[in-house]
């Protein structure tokens, strides 16, 4: 790996780590996954979002505007699905049953569905298709080639799934210190954030139209 290449790797890194650490929905299905199911579930869900980051930032690398303007047309309906899928999962946060023993290792299935999960929910959200591409097509300088942008995509995809591991790692720690009543409230805040930033999303759509 060259000097410019290792230099792009560690700036992506960066990048990476500071667009997964702010606590957003992702965040929060992270940490309830993490205390509901265990470690190892939380991790699942928040690779899927380093996946889906790494997604973006390979677009924006490699300049692709056939997609990037697709994706940039289709932020509504994106948003849309999204927020729909907010809503859902903010009504299984609420209304799922509160375990009072140690719940069971998670099945190949199940970690492939919170994986899958976050990977979709990060794809739709609009505005992580506009900055995340903008700052990765900065950064690429209008385009890279393939074997020129894989460190910033390796890089970004990196810095992510730190993130997710070092979130899940301490919850997972705490979580045996949580009464099931606290996990309840717990919970019941996440759901209502769930669904606040579902009705944030939707309501981004009527004041873009006016």
């Amino acid at each position: 790996m060259t000097t410019d290449a290792l230099i792009l790797f560690w700036k992506a890194l960066a990048v990476g780590l500071l667009i997964a650490a702010p606590v957003g929905p992702i965040g929060l299905l992270t940490i309830n996954r993490t205390l509901d199911q265990g470690r190892i579930a939380g991790l699942a869900t928040g690779l899927g979002a380093a996946c889906a980051d790494a997604v973006y930032g390979a677009i924006g690398a490699l300049g692709v505007t056939q997609v990037i303007d697709w994706l940039v047309g289709a932020r509504a309906w994106l948003a849309l699905g999204g927020g729909a899928m907010l809503l859902w999962m903010a009504w299984r946060t609420v209304t799922q049953p509160i375990a009072t023993q140690a719940a069971p290792l998670p099945t190949r299935a199940d970690l492939l569905r919170s994986f899958a999960g976050t990977f979709v929910l990060t794809l739709s959200n609009p505005a992580t298709i506009v900055s995340f591409i903008a700052v990765f097509a900065a950064m690429a300088g209008g385009g890279l080639q393939s074997l020129a942008a894989a460190p910033m995509v390796a890089g970004v995809w990196l810095g992510s799934a730190l993130w997710w591991l070092g979130l899940t790692t301490v919850v997972g720690t705490w979580r045996h210190h949580f009464s099931a009543a606290w996990r309840r409230r717990i919970n019941l805040l996440s759901g209502a954030l769930l669904a606040g930033f579902a009705l944030w999303q939707w309501s981004g759509l009527l004041w873009g139209n006016r």
